[in-house]
């Protein structure tokens, strides 16, 4: 028998790798973003990402306000900047060199890669949102990605 608690399925999830990102907009506020490591490619025609948000978090409703997002795949020397993300804190921006995405959202200096997009759908679920953003800008850099496994950072050895 198995249990089902969220403990034990944070655990086992926690079993499949991931890369990491940030999802931020620019509010009238300043930035607002967060970590988030449930993002992926959905769709190459029309070119759709998703990715889940707290329903409940303090950045993902002004993100959604705003309705235009800066996703910035994290490098692997990135881990502070994705801890600091992270948290809720008013001040966690202070640190993080910011560039302007053409769509006037906020990108992370340093980042893999840029993804800029328009929040096209929203979908609750749960205690999340399941969101899909229509691509309008895409940009990449070299560099080896920040991952997360098993509740800590990492790279990917080739």
């Amino acid at each position: 028998m198995t249990s089902l608690s969220t403990a034990h399925f944070k655990e086992v999830v926690g079993h499949f790798a991931t890369g990491v990102v940030v999802v931020a907009a620019t509010t009238d506020a300043g930035p607002a973003g967060f970590t988030c490591q449930s993002f992926a490619a959905l769709s190459l025609e029309p070119l759709l990402v998703t990715f889940a948000a707290t329903t409940e978090g303090n950045s993902w409703p002004r993100i959604r306000e705003v309705g235009r997002v800066g996703i910035s795949v994290l490098a692997v020397d990135q881990e502070s900047v994705a801890r600091a993300l992270a948290s809720s804190s008013p001040t966690k921006f202070d640190d993080v060199s910011l560039v302007e995405l053409p769509n006037g959202a906020p990108g992370l200096v340093g980042a893999l890669a840029h993804i800029e997009g328009d929040i096209s759908s929203v979908t609750t679920f749960g205690d999340h949102d399941i969101v899909v953003v229509s691509i309008t800008g895409l940009m990449s850099f070299p560099g080896s990605p920040l991952l997360y496994y098993r509740g800590g950072f990492g790279t990917f050895q080739s």
